[in-house]
């Protein structure tokens, strides 16, 4: 491994801060967006579109992601930073000023072509500045502004629209922004690779066709019907393209030397896995409290919040940790803490108290954040330099795409399971979440519904608890050394 540039720099704690600001602006907006929609769609109408207010979002942000990695190799990490950062601030300017849904959806796709750069490029700035070995810890600290985002978004979104436009809720990421890039523009010293190379732009035409098929058939299956097929017919076609092409490259959007490390491939393997095992809670622990517990919505927001609290302090403890063991004992013992809180999923029944809920996202938030991190270092420590950006954008675009994958299966699991157990119900799920529909149902009704939904949904914790096993598999292939 080649360590290049910055591990000496000064104001190493001015560049973390503008790190973290960057990660907070990326941060919040996934949980103070999701605040303000219900108002957003009472003023601007077109309910019908509201999935793809965060789908188109998630979409051209998972689209973006390998290419910003692979330009901040290629043209260095600050300037790609500010281009990705000043993209994201002009579509949250304009989301803000949509006069209807489509045209909010339309800047949320600019919105999050932006997004895809602030991630994977913070990242790799830290990884810039910090040694290996001092790394374990650092990103223990940008891994906990996730967890500060998931308490302060909705609050402060509640806040917002009670008292001002929703329109508000995009702007306040702007000055977090320009105070990031201004601080990277004052102390963090730019370099970049030997390399004289130029963005492959027919693999990025190729990827970007792949990604977008694939993730729209995957996010918008059953809107999109026999078309999902279609769709993922281009997907497969595409990829086949891409990679036929990436061989034949002379300069590759994803460089040989990637695949070719165990490591590299087992991170990106891992956190494909984390992606999808974290919707198993995310999309459908709040299903379960609002539908089967018949909680609030703040209750149910309430232990979900429990998984982004205990992501960050197992990220920082998993530094530690590495550091007096190895990468290997870390991920592993992760991958148990995830097994063992989707296991707890599974033990959920009708009189389950939403605190025992909590406890099981919080276990499987510190498996995930022990996980994720573990497998981000040691991808990150076993890079040379001048690929380091495009392998940290790999690992990044792993989450995202292990995300819209672990959302496609899973739902698939709980309609069909829903198809066969409430043949003669039409959407049993919303007719106990929504208060009027589940006052109409008689008592004997209500409780058949709830019965039936609660059985599907443990189909659904199972498949994760499945994903979760493969995590385990999947850490024997990190090295069973220390960071150096």
């Amino acid at each position: 491994m080649t360590e290049t540039a910055h591990t000496g720099v000064s104001h190493r704690h001015w560049i973390l801060i503008a790190a973290m600001l960057a990660m907070f602006m990326a941060a919040i907006e996934v949980t103070i967006v999701a605040t303000a929609m219900p108002t957003i769609v009472a003023e601007l109408g077109g309910f019908s579109q509201f999935g793809w207010v965060f789908s188109v979002y998630l979409l051209t942000q998972a689209v973006s992601v390998p290419l910003y990695g692979r330009l901040a190799d290629l043209w260095g990490r600050k300037r790609v930073f500010f281009i990705g950062t000043s993209l994201f601030l002009l579509g949250s300017v304009l989301c803000g000023f949509a006069p209807a849904m489509s045209w909010l959806i339309l800047f949320r796709a600019v919105q999050g072509l932006g997004a895809g750069a602030i991630m994977p490029l913070t990242a790799t700035i830290i990884a810039d500045v910090y040694s290996p070995k001092e790394r374990a810890g650092i990103q223990g600290w940008l891994s906990s502004v996730w967890g500060v985002a998931a308490v302060v978004g909705p609050l402060t979104g509640a806040w917002i629209v009670a008292h001002f436009s929703w329109s508000l809720v995009f702007w306040v990421n702007v000055p977090v922004g320009i105070v990031s890039m201004l601080m990277l523009a004052r102390w963090f010293p730019e370099s970049r690779g030997e390399t004289r190379q130029r963005l492959n732009l027919a693999g990025s035409g190729w990827l970007m066709l792949t990604v977008s098929a694939l993730l729209t058939a995957l996010l918008q299956a059953q809107l999109l019907g026999n078309w999902a097929f279609v769709l993922s017919g281009v997907a497969i076609l595409s990829a086949f393209m891409l990679v036929r092409h990436e061989k034949r490259a002379p300069a590759p959007l994803f460089p040989l030397v990637i695949w070719r490390s165990r490591t590299i491939v087992a991170g990106n393997l891992g956190n494909l896995i984390i992606g999808a095992a974290m919707m198993g809670i995310s999309a459908f622990l709040p299903t379960w409290i609002q539908g089967v517990n018949g909680g609030t919505p703040l209750q149910a927001g309430s232990a979900l919040a429990m998984m982004s609290i205990g992501w960050p302090l197992a990220s920082t403890l998993s530094g530690r940790l590495m550091l007096r063991t190895s990468y290997r004992f870390t991920a592993q013992l992760g991958s148990l803490l995830l097994i063992a809180g989707t296991a707890l999923l599974l033990t959920l029944h009708v009189d389950s108290g939403i605190s025992y809920a909590g406890v099981a996202a919080f276990v499987i938030g510190t498996g995930m954040g022990m996980t994720s991190t573990t497998f981000l270092i040691a991808v990150q420590n076993s890079a040379e330099f001048s690929v380091r950006g495009i392998c940290t954008a790999s690992v990044m675009f792993s989450r995202l795409l292990g995300s819209a994958a672990g959302t496609a299966v899973m739902g698939a699991v709980l309609n069909y399971n829903l198809a066969q157990r409430l043949p003669q119900h039409d959407d049993p799920v919303q007719q106990i979440m929504a208060q009027a529909q589940r006052e109409a149902l008689s008592q004997g009704s209500l409780q058949h519904v709830i019965s039936e939904v609660a059985s599907s949904l443990h189909w659904v914790f199972a498949v994760s608890l499945v994903i979760a096993f493969a995590s385990l598999a999947v850490a024997r292939f990190i090295p069973a050394k220390k960071p150096e």
